[in-house]
């Protein structure tokens, strides 16, 4: 279930983005946290389950097209499809029109795509 972040969870979103590359330095993560909490064009969501925070995706706004620029999983919880949940959770929010992918999350993130007829036009404006 994706859960809105909140300053509260700060910690807990900050272990999960440690996971991602690019987010390995401490001052970066902390300045990514602080985009997340202060720039309202991004948006960054927890995904819960089983009671357990095991993963977060994180979106930049513009006009009505969100861009993934940040998508991590536990790793214990990796292989499970909890990222394909997570990016076919936020297409199927209907609060963007197009959801799209970074450089550097677009092949990750067409792993996660379902598609099926349904999906395809979202997987193609990846």
């Amino acid at each position: 279930m994706l859960i809105r972040y909140k300053k509260a969870f700060e910690k807990i979103a900050m272990g999960l983005l440690s996971f991602m590359p690019n987010e390995k330095d401490i001052k970066k993560l902390t300045e990514t946290i602080q985009s997340y909490e202060t720039d309202d064009n991004w948006i960054l969501y927890l995904w819960k389950k089983n009671d357990e925070y095991v993963g977060i995706i994180g979106l930049v706004l513009n006009n009505e097209t969100a861009t993934i620029q940040h998508v991590s999983v536990v790793p214990s919880y990796r292989g499970e499809g909890v990222a394909t949940e997570m990016v076919q959770e936020v297409a199927e929010l209907g609060q963007y029109e197009n959801v799209r992918a970074t450089d550097e999350t677009r092949e990750f993130v067409q792993k996660c795509i379902d598609c099926t007829d349904e999906n395809k036009e979202k997987a193609d404006e990846l």
